[in-house]
């Protein structure tokens, strides 16, 4: 990962922290993670601000823009699957440029862009982590006329009532200490009759909390994307039935990938292209080991490997959820509030 340069007095960075600031905000976070789930959920945003100030730069190195997963066709790279996922979710909104849309934790851009461009939505991120704000400018800048972020926290949206004409929430709930209470949030904001549609990560039914390895398959989940904990979709539909919302649609779209290019494959190390290789088990090991190296040239700070380590053992764990089918990135609902 290679240091940025902050403006103003030139001080050395990485991602979001100056370089003596990476090892303490790392044992903070292992210190919440080791918490119970009561308590992560207390921690919340300090959970997700410290996991995203780490691991932004990591994402957009093996994943791009989109930090989201897609249903994949036989024979589609990872990228092309995203965009086509993103354009089958501004289908069901019926997205157009007279529409103000809300997107509840937009990461650094990705889908906000895709929106913006190809059919003049205005879109409104909304983002608890700074940095990542900072990212999705940049990554928006051709459409900047069409985006406006507000660095604020979703549980406590700083918008007027009625205000959108649609929102989406992609891959971002999970941090939520509580999804009734977000989902009212997110309600309140909508004009009524507006869309909500939201992609969710959820245990499935498969998942058996008895079982030593699906609670290590959870554990290292948790760890890895920095949640305070994983819920299944029936948790979901309650939550949203409770904020008071009208389920359209809902179901997980994992079943639509091909079986030769599961959800999970770009993880797994079976796509062969020069930018998959930061993605695949090898690729990441390597990455580990350089980082190692460099943290002891002092070229990278002090825990950029112990972060490389966090992650790795996160996407892991991913692909052991989705083969066992215990768990999900793809369960997704389309609900609207009445009126």
């Amino acid at each position: 990962m290679t240091p940025t340069t902050a403006k103003g007095p030139r001080q050395r960075t990485w991602s979001a922290l100056t370089v003596p600031q990476v090892r303490p905000v790392l044992e903070e976070y292992i210190e919440s993670q080791d918490a119970d789930p009561e308590r992560r959920r207390e921690l919340y945003r300090s959970l997700v601000t410290q996991y995203y100030d780490l691991a932004t730069d990591f994402y957009e190195f093996g994943w791009g823009t989109s930090f989201h997963f897609a249903p994949r066709e036989r024979g589609e790279n990872l990228k092309a699957s995203l965009l086509r996922h993103q354009h089958s979710l501004a289908a069901q909104l019926s997205l157009g440029p007279e529409m103000t849309v809300l997107d509840a934790g937009c990461g650094v851009g990705g889908p906000m862009g895709t929106f913006a461009r190809h059919y003049g939505a205005t879109m409104v991120g909304l983002n608890l982590n700074a940095y990542q704000i900072e990212r999705a400018k940049h990554h928006t800048r051709d459409v900047a006329s069409l985006c406006r972020f507000i660095h604020g926290d979703f549980m406590q949206i700083p918008e007027e009532d009625d205000r959108f004409d649609a929102a989406i929430a992609i891959e971002s709930m999970c941090h939520a200490p509580d999804r009734g209470a977000v989902f009212a949030e997110i309600l309140r904001v909508l004009r009524p009759g507006a869309c909500f549609l939201g992609q969710e990560w959820c245990l499935t039914e498969r998942f058996d909390p008895q079982d030593p390895e699906h609670q290590r398959i959870k554990r290292d989940i948790l760890i890895g994307a920095g949640l305070p904990d994983l819920g299944d979709n029936a948790e979901v539909r309650a939550a949203l039935a409770a904020a008071g919302f009208e389920i359209l649609t809902e179901g997980d779209r994992a079943a639509e990938s091909h079986p030769d290019t599961p959800w999970y494959r770009a993880l797994q190390g079976r796509d062969l292209s020069l930018a998959s290789i930061p993605r695949t088990p090898a690729g990441r090991a390597l990455i580990n080991m350089t980082l190692r190296v460099a943290q002891r040239l002092r070229l990278a700070p002090e825990g950029a490997a112990a972060v490389s380590t966090i992650l790795n053992a996160g996407g892991d764990a991913l692909v052991a959820g989705g083969r066992a089918g215990v768990f999900t990135p793809l369960y997704c609902f389309l609900a609207r509030k009445p009126g």
